[in-house]
């Protein structure tokens, strides 16, 4: 079995909405936490909303980092995929959490592309918005 990819998909709670609506510092913050963790930065996208909060994403070689922010709320949904190893991707993250210092975090790492040499599933979505698994998956 292998891994193809490693997405943290994390809550940030308690920033200060200064630093969330502050569009230079927060591309800065993503390049770092790229930087940090050998991650190569292929473009960089960004929203400035009106009145306030920022959309961010960073396209990599190895996927991408994104954050949303909402400085009313002192809160940024982050996420960072990436299919280098679980180790470089955590290190994005902690950087991130160097730059943006959150009161708070909710994190969850998903393991993505996980292959095996034989697998078989049907996955048909039912017209009730409901999935139901049929056959049987092998893990070896």
């Amino acid at each position: 079995m292998i891994e193809l990819g490693w997405h943290i998909i994390a809550e940030l709670n308690g920033v200060d909405p200064k630093l969330l609506d502050d569009e230079k510092y927060l591309v800065e913050a993503l390049k770092k936490a790229a930087k940090d963790a050998k991650l190569t930065v292929l473009s960089t996208k960004t929203h400035k909303f009106n009145p306030q909060g920022v959309s961010i994403v960073l396209v990599i070689a190895e996927s991408h980092i994104f954050i949303h922010t909402w400085p009313e709320h002192e809160y940024a949904a982050l996420d960072i995929f990436t299919c280098k190893n679980e180790k470089s991707t955590w290190k994005a993250y902690h950087t991130i959490l160097e730059k943006l210092k959150p009161k708070g975090a909710q994190v969850i790492m998903l393991k993505r592309g996980i292959v095996t040499r034989r697998r078989t599933i049907e996955l048909p979505v039912q017209t009730g918005g409901t999935t139901e698994a049929k056959g049987e998956i092998v893990v070896e």
